[in-house]
């Protein structure tokens, strides 16, 4: 599940494209990345006799939740780049420099070695992610780091749902949302050719193509 945009009002939401036959079964053309919108696709996959083993998802807050019916993943990819966001590329601490360095890794690792990995960052560098501004004038002080706080609790927040694929293996459950990115990215590639079309124009292009190549 995720979707993508062309502009400030005009985006595709491809909600669900099988990971086996790498098809799109559902589609939607939105202003907005919606739950209820997932949840639509959802429903009309169940009506038309889908079977469901498990949904990779992007993070969208509450989404996971609301499809909490099946095993649910969070895009791995997803997850470190939300982690990047908080500490950039470059950061400027050894604490987030090896945060970062972990959730790069975190593809190339087994579940018990990341988690593992995880808790011993956590144990060596608490006193740096705790470390609260020192100002008595403050009833209580922000914390000193809070991006890298965010990048942290991120992770530790997503964490169960970060290895649903590990977790069950016999559905061969993808770890990551990659392949529906490489679906946008020729789509966007075959569309960015014909500018100028106007937004019908536009989803008749993108619909001609889906319905040939996917």
């Amino acid at each position: 599940m995720d979707t993508t945009y062309w502009g400030r009002d005009f985006g595709l939401m491809m909600v669900i494209k099988d990971a086996y036959r790498n098809k799109i079964l559902w589609r939607k053309y939105v202003r907005y990345e919606t739950i209820a919108g997932y949840i639509e696709g959802v429903s009309w996959l169940r009506e038309h006799g889908f079977r469901i083993y498990g949904v990779v998802i992007d993070g969208l807050r509450g989404l996971a939740e609301a499809l909490k019916t099946y095993p649910v993943q969070h895009c791995q990819f997803h997850q470190m780049m939300t982690v990047r966001h908080y500490l950039t590329g470059n950061p400027d601490i050894e604490a987030s420099r090896e945060l970062l360095s972990l959730a790069g890794s975190m593809t190339r690792m087994d579940k018990e070695s990341f988690i593992g990995a995880f808790n011993g960052w956590y144990v060596k560098y608490k006193d740096v992610l705790n470390e609260r501004v020192q100002d008595r004038r403050m009833k209580t002080p922000p914390y000193m780091r809070p991006r890298l706080r965010s990048a942290y609790l991120s992770l530790k927040r997503n964490m169960g749902r970060l290895w649903t694929f590990y977790d069950y293996k016999d559905r061969i459950i993808p770890n990551t949302n990659n392949g529906l990115e490489a679906v946008f990215a020729d789509i966007k590639s075959k569309v960015r050719v014909h500018s100028g079309l106007t937004r019908e124009h536009r989803i008749k292009l993108i619909d001609e193509y889906i319905s040939r190549h996917y």
